[in-house]
Formats: C-alpha cells, structure tokens, sequence
C-alpha cells in the first residue's frame, strides 16, 4: 500500500486536478496493484473487504432505496465500476444482482487487467442492455452519482442522480 500510493500519487493528483479520468486512474491501480498476484488471495482478500468494511462505506440512502426496491417485487441489479472481488458477495449477501468490473486472469494469475474492460460510462449501459431486455420493465430506476453515470442513467425511465430526480 505505501509503494502504491508513492508510485501512484501522482496519478492520483492528476485525477483530483482534473487532468485524468476516474477511468484511466482505475485501470493503472490496477495495474500496479493486481498484476502478477494470485487470483486466489486477491479474492481472499476482497471477501474480507466486503464482510468487514463494505457494509460500514455504503450510503445508509442507498441502502434503503435498494430494500425499497426489494419491497415493491423489483429485480435490483447494482451497476458499478467497482471491481467483483469485493463486491459480489456484498451483493449476494444482500440478494441483488450485480454488473461492475472484473479483474482478468490466466491460469489462476492475475493480468493487472479488466476482463471485458472497465465497467464505466458507456459501458455500463452496454452491459446492463446485453444481460436485460429493458422492454420488458414498465419502469426502469437508476441511480448515480458521478459524469460516468450518465449513459446508464439515459438507459431508465426514472433517473435519479445524486439522490435528486431528473427530469425527462
């Protein structure tokens, strides 16, 4: 962790400066982080993150839209960046589906790479039209919080971002 933040602080600085996108940030950590590693103690590791801190960083508004969801009978699918490690049994310890990045790997080692590419922008809403057939939902929530949102926000009939509504 401290090499990392040495070695890539000054990726990170240009990220805060606005000289950098969240996207080409994310996939230099995980370069730097994740190549060579064994997929195994990286997973190991994620499942730890996810049981013993997720739960604590999660928005307490966020949490309560998801149980709404769940309430009313509808299917809720969390649509991240974020990588699967951690968040997939976040995810199904809360009983909804889940699209986001996922780290690549061959024969048990770790690439340092995304397998299907970051889970941002465009993507987002290309993943969530591949696995859903959005014709068949009268009414479509999204939620965001960030410009990479955006594309997937277009994708709902009910778009919130930043917890304000948007108008059509």
């Amino acid at each position: 962790m401290v090499v990392g933040k040495v070695v890539l602080s000054p990726l990170i600085a240009a990220y805060k400066l606005g000289l950098l996108s969240a996207s080409r940030m994310r996939r230099s950590i995980v370069r730097f982080g994740f190549h060579g590693r064994l997929a195994t103690d990286v997973r190991k590791a994620g499942l730890e993150y996810s049981r013993s801190r997720l739960g604590c960083m999660v928005r307490a508004k966020a949490l309560e839209r998801i149980r709404w969801h769940q309430q009313q009978g509808d299917e809720v699918v969390v649509v991240s960046a974020s990588l699967d490690v951690y968040l997939a049994d976040w995810c199904q310890q809360l009983g909804v589906q889940l699209i986001c990045s996922e780290l690549e790997q061959k024969q048990g080692v770790l690439t340092g790479r995304y397998r299907d590419g970051d889970c941002t922008g465009q993507q987002k809403a290309r993943r969530v039209r591949q696995r859903y057939d959005l014709r068949e939902f009268e009414t479509i929530y999204a939620y965001g919080d960030t410009p990479e949102d955006e594309a997937m926000l277009d994708l709902a009939t009910q778009r919130f971002y930043r917890w304000r509504e948007l108008a059509d």
